[in-house]
């Protein structure tokens, strides 16, 4: 079963939140594996063990190499195809990228976009290209939980349309009056599944494997 993974921007802390939710998926003894079609990163991050690749392996116990193919990683802090564009590298596309998965026969596999929803990922598509050819099961998307979520969260959930997502409010401090407010006006005013917690997240992936 596939699980996307996608954020409402850059920097939202979708790789921390797939990797804590790979590690509660597997203490709950599921199969978990986690695949990064394509990285970009700062020169030196690969070589530091500090790339997204390295984080999801270390949460699923696979080769970052097996997590991002080797030719898909692009040391340069730029939207990927951007990136390619910059080293000299070949264009591609979502289709190339979905090939080159790898998914394991059985179990979760955790998939997780660059940049924001709508940021570019190949040549021909974003993240939700991505999400449209792999249909997955479920999609998570991760968001913070402070000023501007609430906008953000609506444009994403109006973008992903026929696909089923559950919402995670990054960094959620309860005693904070804004994300109070805004977990509850996401819930009670837009109707969207929220969670602010990966052990809630982890309920919901496991009920779409139960649907």
């Amino acid at each position: 079963m596939i699980v996307a993974v996608t954020g409402t921007g850059t920097e939202v802390g979708k790789t921390w939140v797939a990797a804590a939710l790979a590690r509660a998926l597997a203490g709950r003894g599921s199969a978990v594996a986690a695949r990064k079609p394509v990285q970009s990163f700062a020169p030196g991050d690969d070589d530091a063990g500090r790339t997204d690749a390295h984080v999801l392996g270390a949460a699923t116990g696979e080769p970052p190499t097996t997590v991002c193919p080797p030719h898909r990683w692009l040391a340069v802090p730029m939207a990927p195809p951007m990136a390619a564009a910059v080293l000299g590298r070949e264009p591609f596309t979502v289709a190339g990228l979905v090939a080159e998965l790898r998914l394991p026969p059985a179990g979760v596999t955790l998939v997780e976009g660059a940049g924001g929803l709508r940021s570019p990922l190949a040549d021909d598509g974003d993240t939700l290209t991505l999400i449209d050819a792999c249909s997955p099961a479920l999609v998570v998307l991760v968001a913070d939980a402070g000023l501007g979520t609430i906008n953000l969260v609506r444009l994403c959930h109006d973008a992903l349309g026929r696909h089923r997502s559950v919402v995670v409010l990054n960094r959620f401090d309860r005693r904070d009056d804004l994300h109070r407010r805004n977990l509850d006006w996401l819930t009670t005013r837009e109707g969207l599944d929220v969670v602010t917690d990966v052990e809630a997240l982890a309920s919901r992936v496991l009920g779409s494997v139960s649907r």
